[in-house]
């Protein structure tokens, strides 16, 4: 498909000269209102350079821009240059390229096989799922699907938290207050109650803390007693967190937790001391970070144990060398911003230069009416809770409209799920989130629900039209009215959002637009017959434009996570 994008830009470029048809690209715009044409350019950054006024320059250009097929004419109003498509040429070229694709459309090989690893979600073992880990989840994932599509080779890491002194918490508390039966009843339900009881019983007496510190230097040291109980408690919450995943729809190449670099991080601590990175201080082993403006890396205490940064170092050594990577990300919440260049700036140090292409994808926190969420004190919402809670609130919602479908329960699930999931990608990742029950659960408005109806919508007037006309014997010109070419418009903005979401590694892009091409969707259903129109040349047109736009919703839907039902 042609990027009129570009071909605007050299038509342009061909008329300034020292200009590139780059330079241009990065002046030209979207004007919000199509009166306004379908490109613009403002000339006020051109006046100084060409020494005119930006209202000549703007002229100049209108009446020196060669002609050109796409082009349909070309306006010069108050120093914007402002270009009008032909709607026809355009609207043929966009649908064509939609329906030839198919589930490619949007796709592109700039990865060409590059590998990328992606570290999402990474929950900690012995506690339950929650929604503070579904970001880390859903963007992961999200970002996965979107480098996939853009012919990457990806690489998704769980990264468990399966290892740290948290579990001599466990220990000490399963020994003291915990019975097998009822672990093996409640599963991690459980192993949390026993985990919030420690830190309460802690605060009163210390010396707990100095139990668990050295159950986990038993688990180091390889105690039998202690690595059975820590692959008990691994087993258990394995079992919980795979439901969760199922549910997602979200899977993973590679679960090597913090417990799998055990057995090297020996090697990365000889290494950095080979390396003279290393200081001892009160009979801890550190890095000095000081001339980087940043604290020292405790890289491990004075008993011996280890911490995250030796294994996140050990961790990132370990994926270059397996998996070669074009790029590491890491998707993690914001208040790790610190300790992630911290590492970063260790592999620096150590003498790697594949250390700038490791990124943190940070994200923000997860609160409950204002409240932080925090494991230890109890405060959480759990993940299956609320994605269940949310599939039933649909299939009531169905059940009240009365809707005869014959897989109800399974577009429940699709929806419910999708609700969560879109909720929590439709807002810049970097923001804090409020976690609200009304909202979560929103079935209008810019929703998950409201992009999948409109899936839904399309497929509908498709299955009711019958036999479908192929692209090529439509006549495009009786797709020149406002509404058409506004949803010929997003349709082509498609790869140049996944595009724009990569490079940002923000996979809102994807949420938003998904919406604009719900909005411009249902603007053009209401607005222009389709199965009932005018004739039987207009309905073929309509069709063609409406098998379009099936296929971007349901590719863009994919693109983070959430399934297309054809009926709703």
């Amino acid at each position: 498909m042609e990027n009129y994008k570009h071909t605007v830009a050299s038509l342009i470029a061909s008329q300034l000269e020292g200009m590139e048809t780059a330079d241009v690209l990065e002046l030209l715009e979207y004007p919000p209102n199509p009166q306004m044409g379908d490109l613009s350019m403002p000339c006020f950054r051109l006046s100084k350079t060409l020494r005119k006024a930006p209202l000549v320059i703007a002229e100049e250009l209108q009446r020196s821009i060669p002609t050109h097929e796409a082009v349909e004419r070309i306006e010069a109003t108050a120093g914007y240059l402002n270009i009008f498509l032909q709607p026809a040429v355009f609207a043929k070229n966009v649908l064509t390229e939609v329906l030839s694709a198919q589930e490619q459309y949007g796709s592109q090989n700039l990865g060409q096989g590059r590998k990328i690893v992606i570290d999402y979600s990474s929950p900690n073992i012995a506690k339950h799922f929650h929604i503070g880990h579904l970001r880390s989840t859903m963007i992961g994932n999200a970002l996965y699907q979107i480098y996939s599509f853009l012919g990457y080779k990806v690489i998704g890491v769980n990264h468990l938290g399966d290892w740290g002194t948290q579990f001599g918490k466990l220990m000490v508390a399963y020994r003291l207050w915990g019975e097998e039966a009822i672990i093996k009843e409640d599963g991690v339900t459980e192993l949390q109650r026993l985990y919030v009881k420690f830190h309460e019983e802690a605060e009163e007496k210390p010396e707990l803390d100095d139990e668990a510190r050295a159950w986990f230097v038993k688990l180091e040291q390889g105690d039998a007693e202690a690595n059975r109980l820590w692959k008990w408690f691994v087993d258990i919450s394995l079992q919980e967190y795979n439901k969760i995943y199922e549910l997602l729809g979200v899977k993973f190449d590679s679960f090597a937790g913090e417990s799998f670099y055990n057995d090297k991080m020996a090697e990365v601590i000889q290494e950095l001391n080979d390396k003279n990175m290393l200081e001892q201080d009160e009979g801890a082993t550190l890095i000095r970070l000081d001339d980087y403006n940043m604290p020292p890396a405790l890289m491990m205490k004075k008993d011996g144990s280890t911490l995250y940064h030796t294994r996140d170092v050990a961790a990132a050594l370990y994926r270059k060398k397996e998996y070669d990577f074009a790029k590491s990300i890491y998707v993690v919440g914001s208040p790790q911003n610190l300790h992630f260049q911290q590492i970063f700036k260790i592999v620096e140090l150590m003498g790697y230069s594949w250390a700038e292409d490791m990124v943190h994808v940070g994200f923000g926190q997860v609160s409950l009416e204002g409240a932080k969420l925090a494991t230890r004190k109890g405060n959480v919402i759990m993940l299956e809770d609320l994605l269940r809670q949310s599939v039933d609130k649909i299939r009531e919602i169905m059940d009240n409209k009365h809707s005869v479908i014959p897989n109800k329960d399974e577009v429940a699930r699709q929806v419910g799920v999708g609700a969560i999931i879109f909720n929590d990608l439709s807002t810049n990742r970097l923001k804090d989130v409020v976690f609200s029950w009304e909202e979560a659960l929103n079935t209008e408005g810019e929703t998950g629900p409201y992009v999948q109806y409109t899936h839904a919508r399309a497929c509908s007037v498709l299955l009711k039209a019958g036999e479908l006309p192929i692209a090529d014997s439509v006549n495009f010109e009786l797709l020149s009215n406002i509404e058409a070419v506004g949803v010929a418009k997003e349709l082509y903005f498609f790869v140049e959002r996944i595009e724009q979401a990569m490079n940002k590694l923000e996979p809102s892009v994807i949420s938003r637009y998904l919406v604009d091409l719900a909005q411009a969707f249902n603007r053009f259903y209401h607005e222009c017959p389709i199965l009932k129109a005018e004739n039987e040349e207009i309905r073929a047109a309509r069709l063609v434009l409406v098998q379009a736009v099936k296929i971007t919703l349901r590719n863009g839907l994919k693109l983070i996570g959430l399934e297309a039902p054809e009926q709703i």
